[in-house]
This record gives C-alpha cells, sequence and structure tokens, in this order.
C-alpha cells in the first residue's frame, strides 16, 4: 500500500490538538477540520489553539484548516475522528460527500448515543466503510503529556494489520511509540469502559477513599472489563496490555484525566450538571457510561458489572454517591 496517504483530523479539543501534532512531526499537510471559525483564525494568526494545549506552537504552512467537512474528507484518504461521542452524530449529518473508499481512524471514546453502535460499526453501518478500512487509536496516552512531548505509548488496531502499521508509522516519533492490534472490537470497547472506572476513581476519591480501596476498584475494573468485552466480542486478548490495563490505569490514576476529575467533584457533592458546567471539556465517561449499562441491560445473560452499575446509579439515577460506594465496596475483592 502507498504510504505517502494524506491525513485529516476532525475535531479541536486536546486530544485532536495532540493527534495533529503527532502527525506534523512526519507529514508536510494535514487536513483539519474544526467547528469553530474563532478557532480556526486564531489558529492561524497565532499558530496554536485558543482553547486547548495552547502551548503546542504549529507550522500553519503545514494545516489545511477549514470549517467545511466536506472539504476536508475530499481532502484526505485517512480520516481520523476526534469529536466527542456526543457530538460526533451531528457533525457528521453535515457530511455529504462519499467516504466509503476512505481509511476511517476512531479516536472517539465512546458509543454513539444516537445509533447505540461503537464509531467503527457505525461507519460501517451508515457509510459503507469496510472492516478493514476501520481503525481505532487507544492510550495509555495522555493529550497533555503529548504536549510536554513526554514519552507516550498507542496502539492501533485494524483488521488490515498493513494499514495499522503504515498509521502507526506515521503517528510515531523520539516520544511516541506505536504497536498494532487486530482487536478492533475489543480495543474500542476498552477506549470507552476505562472512562466509566475512571468516573468510578474519581468519585472513590471525592469520598474520600484512600490509596488502598483505589487500587482494589482498578484490579477490579480490569476484570470487569474483561467480562463485559469478553460478553460483546469473543477474542483471543491478554486484557493486560497496555492498550486495556495501561489505558485503564492511567486514565483512573493521572491528574490529567478529564473522567477522574469529573467523578471527583460529583464525590465531593457537586451535581452532575453542576460538575460538567464548570468542565471546559467533555467527560466522555458520563455517555459511555449509559451505553455501557444499557447494552449490558439488553444481553439476555447480564455480565457482572458492579462498578459500572454503581456509576450509572449515581449518575443517571441520582442515586447518592457515599451510600451507592458503601454497596459496591461489598462487592468487590
Amino acid at each position: 500500500m502507498d504510504n505517502k496517504l494524506k491525513y485529516a483530523v476532525f475535531g479541536a479539543g486536546s486530544w485532536a490538538t495532540a493527534i495533529v501534532k503527532m502527525l506534523s512531526e512526519n507529514l508536510d499537510g494535514i487536513g483539519w477540520y474544526m467547528r469553530s471559525v474563532y478557532t480556526k483564525e486564531h489558529l492561524l494568526k497565532e499558530q496554536h489553539n485558543p482553547s486547548y494545549l495552547s502551548s503546542v506552537e504549529f507550522h500553519t504552512e503545514k494545516l489545511k484548516l477549514s470549517n467545511d467537512i466536506d472539504e476536508i474528507a475530499n481532502y484526505a484518504d485517512v480520516l481520523i475522528f476526534v469529536i466527542p461521542s456526543a457530538f460526533i452524530y451531528s457533525e457528521l449529518q453535515k457530511l455529504t460527500v462519499d467516504i466509503k473508499d476512505k481509511i476511517v481512524v476512531s479516536a472517539v471514546k465512546g458509543i454513539i448515543p444516537e445509533s447505540g453502535l461503537l464509531v467503527g460499526e457505525h461507519f460501517h453501518d451508515i457509510y459503507h466503510i469496510p472492516f478493514d478500512n476501520i481503525a481505532v487509536i487507544a492510550g495509555p496516552c495522555h493529550a497533555e503529556e503529548v504536549a510536554l512531548e513526554r514519552l507516550s505509548y498507542l496502539t492501533i488496531s485494524c483488521a488490515d494489520q498493513e494499514k495499522a502499521q503504515i498509521i502507526a508509522d506515521t503517528l510515531s516519533s523520539d516520544y511516541i511509540k506505536t504497536k498494532i492490534s487486530d482487536d478492533v472490537i475489543g480495543t474500542e470497547y476498552a477506549v470507552m469502559l476505562k472512562n466509566i472506572y475512571a468516573i468510578a476513581a474519581g468519585i472513590a476519591h471525592g469520598l474520600g477513599y484512600g490509596d488502598n480501596f483505589q487500587s482494589v476498584l482498578m484490579s477490579n475494573a480490569i476484570r470487569e472489563m474483561k467480562r463485559f468485552i469478553k460478553k460483546v466480542h469473543k477474542m483471543k486478548r491478554n486484557i493486560n496490555n497496555s492498550a486495556y490495563l495501561g489505558d485503564l490505569l492511567v486514565t483512573g490514576y493521572s491528574v490529567f484525566s478529564r473522567n477522574r476529575m469529573f467523578g471527583n467533584m460529583v464525590g465531593k457533592g457537586y451535581t452532575v450538571k453542576s460538575a460538567q458546567m464548570e468542565m471546559n471539556m467533555v467527560a466522555e465517561g458520563y455517555y459511555a457510561t449509559k451505553s455501557a449499562y444499557e447494552l449490558n441491560q439488553k444481553n439476555e445473560k447480564k455480565t457482572q458489572i458492579p462498578i459500572i452499575s454503581a456509576v450509572y446509579a449515581i449518575l443517571y439515577q441520582n442515586k447518592n454517591p457515599k451510600k451507592v460506594f458503601k454497596k459496591l465496596t461489598e462487592k468487590l475483592d
């Protein structure tokens, strides 16, 4: 396959900005779609994103910036979507060009609420993208550490391993190490689920639980993740690999984790709405919690998911976090 493919990123948040930075290490031209005219104009004038990772300076001559999603979709061969799951459906409604021959990469951390599908499944069903042309980017990797050029690791999953390797090579640099996988669905679920567990870790911290409990919570979380993913997609995988356990740990423990921050606020007594308003970034785990819980409810033989159920009860059933976590502690081992 020709490795001189044109790449484009869709979204202008911190993770999208970090991915553009990674690509700019190896490419002379990158398409970048963003909804905000202000963000685009500021980037062109000041060479940085005004709202996210503002310390990262871009060589704007490398960037093809546009507020027209069709223009950027037409420009590139590889389309990397980094729009939050809660908004990607409405953004894709603006897309009128045919993208069935493109390679679509999901860096979205959740299920699309309107369709109830993983991002890859949504592109396959709605836009007729072959599964061999769908890839997923997973961590463990925080955008903030990419901005600081701290050593970070990515896993690129695709059924077509040649495509996975080409995308991985394009994202690699001195501070970004990559590996590839063929577990697309498992990786995509793991990316979604780890945000829910990070919210749980944040709630626990906000309630005053210490490191001892946090370690038990995380060890139970990885086992719960394994049960959940095995139920929806049976495939041989090592759940202790970085794309699963590593990504879970960094999201659950890092000070950069927006989901942990969101959970911490809820644990400290913020209402869900007030915590969302206080944050300047989307906590994907909020939407993922509802999707994961409802998906499990639809299964004839439900998986035991006490942590997801506890987070769901707090976020969507307005249950008291202290009482819910007291009951949860009795279910963990």
